[in-house]
């Protein structure tokens, strides 16, 4: 029996990766409001009808931590009417350009080359540890405008999974929310309506070919190893989320109680 999507989160046509963070419980007994934290996949190919539904969710901000290369690739995102729209670039333009074009563009030996033995995945963990401890100032600036007065908002970088995914990551754990409850909302990326499309520049059945895609899909996956490396990057370099936050961040226990007074139930 097919699991059907809840009515809260439609399968948008052009928008992939959609989902309300509501619901998930914090370790002192609270939940995350339902309508007032979303995530995605990026915008830019959003139609008409998905574009209505984002409209209605009444959004205050949208916050699009795609670089100038993805947006180039993609687009820009669909203009919805009196919503802030936000781009913290949590990765630059020119970080792993070389690497991603070889995904693109590359035959099987070059792909096994760069990606082959663990070294994608080594990758993933290298660039999730690497957003943790140098883009603070970004997270900061999320976590201090859902503090004030960014709510409703949604979250998204191009697949919705790993700079979006550890934005919502911080802030859950702004929010105090159980750690298990954090891992299960990431790896909820890996559902097939989820996942984003893989593109490459041929078209060919050997683009495609069962060992190109395996060698592709630690690129492509939300994996627990990922976001736990994160987590530990908190751990080891702060001592704790606690000081991560006042510390790493500048979110004052005050800020931080304001967060929670906007997004728990």
């Amino acid at each position: 029996m097919t699991q059907q999507v809840p009515s809260t989160e439609p399968e948008l046509a052009g928008v992939r990766n959609f989902r309300d963070v509501g619901g998930l419980p914090t370790v002192d007994g609270r939940r995350v409001r339902q309508g007032v934290l979303f995530r995605s996949g990026h915008l830019a190919h959003a139609t008409a009808e998905d574009a209505a539904f984002l409209a209605s969710l009444g959004l205050h901000t949208i916050f699009d931590f795609r670089n100038a290369a993805d947006q180039k690739l993609e687009g820009p995102d669909v203009d919805l009417p009196g919503v802030r729209n936000v781009n913290l670039p949590l990765t630059d333009p020119a970080d792993g350009a070389e690497f991603w074009k070889m995904v693109r563009d590359g035959d099987l030996e070059q792909l096994r080359g760069i990606l082959a033995d663990g070294k994608a995945a080594n990758r993933m963990i290298t660039s999730y540890r690497a957003i943790i401890k140098e883009r603070t100032a970004e997270h900061s600036q999320v976590l201090h405008a859902l503090a004030e007065d960014s709510v409703p908002a949604l979250m998204h970088c191009a697949a919705g999974k790993d700079r979006a995914g550890l934005s919502i990551a911080v802030t859950l754990l702004a929010l105090g929310v159980e750690r298990e409850a954090i891992l299960a909302d990431y790896l909820e990326s890996n559902a097939k309506h989820r996942r984003y499309k893989v593109h490459r520049s041929s078209s060919s059945a050997s683009a495609y070919s069962p060992e190109v895609m395996e060698l592709l899909s630690p690129l492509f996956d939300a994996r627990a190893e990922y976001l736990t490396a994160a987590i530990e990057t908190i751990e080891e370099t702060w001592g704790g989320v606690d000081t991560y936050l006042e510390q790493g961040l500048a979110v004052t226990p005050e800020t931080r109680e304001r967060l929670r007074d906007r997004l728990l139930a």
